[in-house]
């Protein structure tokens, strides 16, 4: 099994050093290449929230325009991570501002209207995650970053140990516990 290398960490590396370049010069060719690398991902989301190729096509060079500033002014550890929550958030804020404009007139069958039904799905899903966010602050400290880095940084265990300097065996119990009063959080607010 020599022949497989890990290169998980190399990508990481690399994404590191074009963000420097990028921040450092303003370089929008750096830019390009470190978001190549995970357009079709970015285009895969924004497709799952839209069901619409064109606007998911649009999303992505807006996600892109969004990049130019919003790189320079965060401290980014996990790229590919990071443009995931930016992705999805991006979708999110579109698909709430549509929403505001859909109009209904009476006349309409809107219960034969498929999009509808799409839009109460997405609804669903962007109500679970203020759920989940606002439970992730109620946390104490140790736990919301703990959970934070490793669940949604992916980070491992050690990764999360030496991020946040806690002990190993602290670190694996402030990500338990802190799962645990997520979970409960979560229910307690979804049947209100």
């Amino acid at each position: 099994m020599r022949f497989i290398k890990n290169t998980s960490g190399n990508a990481q590396q690399d994404d590191a050093k074009l963000i420097a370049q990028y921040k450092n010069t303003g370089d929008l060719d750096a830019l390009g290449t470190l978001y190549n690398k995970y357009m079709h991902l970015v285009f895969g989301v924004c497709l799952n929230y839209f069901k619409d190729e064109e606007q998911s096509k649009d999303a992505v060079m807006q996600i892109f325009e969004e990049l130019v500033t919003k790189l320079k002014i965060h401290e980014v550890q996990n790229f590919k991570s990071w443009l995931h929550v930016l992705t999805r958030n991006h979708c999110l804020m579109a698909l709430r501002k549509s929403a505001k404009q859909n109009n209904v007139s009476l006349d309409d069958t809107f219960v034969e209207n498929s999009e509808f039904v799409h839009l109460d799905i997405d609804n669903t899903k962007e109500t679970q995650l203020t759920i989940m966010e606002k439970c992730m602050e109620t946390l104490p400290e140790e736990q919301r970053k703990s959970v934070d880095l490793f669940y949604l940084q992916e980070k491992c265990y050690k990764e999360v140990a030496d991020i946040t300097g806690y002990d190993m065996l602290k670190v694996k119990s402030y990500i338990q516990n802190g799962k645990r009063n997520l979970k409960i959080c979560i229910e307690k607010n979804s049947s209100e």
